[in-house]
């Protein structure tokens, strides 16, 4: 698991996702698609999805449309999920206004969840 779904998981449950008792990443045998968080109710098998993300890194630029049109496109591949599934994001330099977004962490909410 990458340090940030670990960070993120110490951030949940919360009043938004209650039953999100783990968070893991999603890929085929081939990893493509590869979904980096998968917010569920258990593991190692998921009784049911809670929501999916991404986590983009970059120093210079925030999560923006093209990465969020790659999540969408790619959640359906991981099994639980449906078009309503909420999608979430974790970005260095922030979010681009005006994504479908249901939450975002940065990394200042990472450390927080650390503290």
């Amino acid at each position: 698991m990458c340090a940030a779904a670990t960070c993120s998981t110490r951030l949940l449950p919360n009043a938004d996702w209650p039953e999100t008792e783990t968070i893991g990443g999603w890929w085929n045998r081939q990893n493509n698609p590869e979904i980096d968080l998968v917010g569920a109710d258990r593991d190692p098998v998921a009784g049911r999805v809670h929501f999916v993300g991404s986590i983009k890194w970059l120093e210079n630029q925030p999560f923006g449309p093209r990465e969020y049109d790659t999540l969408v496109r790619d959640m359906l591949a991981v099994p639980g999920t449906e078009q309503d599934t909420p999608t979430v994001a974790v970005s260095r330099c922030g979010i681009a206004d005006g994504l479908p977004l249901t939450a975002h962490w940065t990394p200042d909410d990472l450390v927080r969840a650390w503290t």
